[in-house]
């Protein structure tokens, strides 16, 4: 399996429901760092995964409707614990749709999945990967 790799990040207030969640509970920002890998079994005509532009374009219009957000006030998320994990399925979602669309150009509908990472620091991240 073939895969490119690109980053962007993006910044969020949210708080958490749940004991689980100690402190976080109360309202706090996150700065996440996203990797976005594309993945499919063969390259396509002009030997690459997808077109790296395209694709951290893609990324870059994905996390401007998340950027700058209090995640607790977007009716998108109302009554969701907006954890790592839950983003990051999010992420991955809103860029295969965008892969379905057309936006990656059209050799990027030869791709198998998707894989996005979000660090929330140098020591945790979570991961979500999907099929397209």
């Amino acid at each position: 399996m073939f895969g490119i790799t690109v980053r962007d990040h993006f910044m969020v207030a949210h708080s958490f429901r749940g004991e689980v969640f100690g402190p976080a509970r109360r309202l706090h920002g996150a700065t996440f760092v996203v990797d976005a890998t594309f993945r499919r079994a063969e390259l396509d005509a002009d030997n690459i995964v997808v077109d790296i532009g395209l694709a951290t374009r893609e990324l870059g219009e994905v996390l401007r409707d998340l950027n700058y957000r209090n995640l607790d006030g977007e009716p998108e998320f109302a009554g969701v614990n907006t954890t790592t994990e839950y983003l990051a399925k999010v992420v991955a979602d809103r860029l295969a749709a965008r892969v379905h669309a057309g936006s990656m150009g059209e050799s990027a509908r030869g791709l198998a999945e998707i894989a996005v990472t979000l660090h929330e620091s140098h020591i945790a991240w979570a991961s979500y990967e999907r099929p397209l």
